[in-house]
């Protein structure tokens, strides 16, 4: 079941558009019975990449299956090219970022049949919706079960401003640290990922992390220092390379039902997909 949502948005002053797949009676089901069941479902939400919005994942993988077969809510939002950020310096200000949690989370938990259990919520995006997932994971680890981040990372400011303009994130760091009011202010803000991670990491009962990527892809070399970083405070983890693949769909078509698998919704996948080792977590 699809559900088309347009409105006007309270953080964003502007409308916009959010996708949501809702679980799907079964043949031979009772209406009434399936309806009004008052049955809370869990709630996946997936965070779309630079230039795309919230049909992107409707349109080239096969999440709407993978959704109904395991009885998950799909949240799909449009971000435009915000960077899951609060754009406060335009008028009227373009709050992305708190978007997410003081706004879409109480419209889907409220008017869906949606838990709002920790256990029942995840967050998963794809490059630019990495970085966002990876904000609302390291920011609000006490709202997620589980967390999964497909070519993307969080990008350590510290290397960016010390290679200057021949680190490809520059320019797009920059502007970042220009929103947020200033280094001294983005270092103190949500915006800092980076320094998130140790006290995360430290946490009595952490998310689940997935962080996955291809070796062909240009952001590989900074998925490769954030690995480094994050097994050295101790972050546990997985973290999945996949040979020969760059920044595409046929990657994060592969890898969103690895992380569907990861968060524990098992049904309909093929046994070729990668699996985890009951014994240490590992991807086998």
């Amino acid at each position: 079941m699809l559900a088309h949502l347009s409105f006007r948005s309270w953080c964003l002053n502007t409308n916009t558009d959010i996708q949501v797949i809702l679980p799907s009676i079964k043949q031979g089901e009772d209406a009434k019975d399936y309806y009004g069941s008052g049955k809370k479902y869990p709630v996946l939400w997936l965070l779309h990449g630079t230039l795309g919005n919230y049909t992107d994942y409707l349109r080239r993988t096969n999440i709407e299956l993978y959704a109904t077969e395991n009885d998950l809510i799909v949240v799909m939002p449009s971000a435009l090219n915000s960077n899951y950020s609060n754009w406060t310096q335009v008028t009227p200000e373009f709050r992305m970022f708190d978007f997410l949690t003081e706004e879409l989370m109480p419209l889907i938990y409220g008017w869906f049949p949606a838990s709002d259990k920790r256990e029942d919520n995840f967050i998963c995006g794809l490059s630019m919706g990495a970085r966002g997932t990876s904000k609302y994971g390291f920011y609000w680890p006490e709202k997620f079960a589980g967390i999964a981040c497909m070519s993307g990372v969080p990008s350590d400011i510290r290397k960016i401003m010390k290679d200057g303009p021949k680190n490809q994130f520059y320019e797009r760091e920059m502007m970042t640290v220009n929103m947020a009011g200033g280094l001294e202010n983005f270092f103190d803000s949500y915006e800092n990922t980076w320094d998130l991670v140790p006290k995360v990491a430290k946490m009595k009962n952490p998310p689940k992390f997935y962080f996955c990527c291809g070796d062909q892809d240009a952001v590989y070399p900074n998925w490769c220092h954030f690995r480094e970083y994050a097994e050295k405070v101790g972050l546990e983890a997985i973290f999945h390379v996949m040979p020969g693949y760059a920044h595409e769909w046929r990657f994060w078509e592969i890898e969103i039902q690895n992380i569907l698998k990861f968060f524990g919704f098992k049904k309909g996948f093929k046994e070729s997909l990668l699996r985890l080792d009951e014994k240490d977590g590992t991807l086998v």
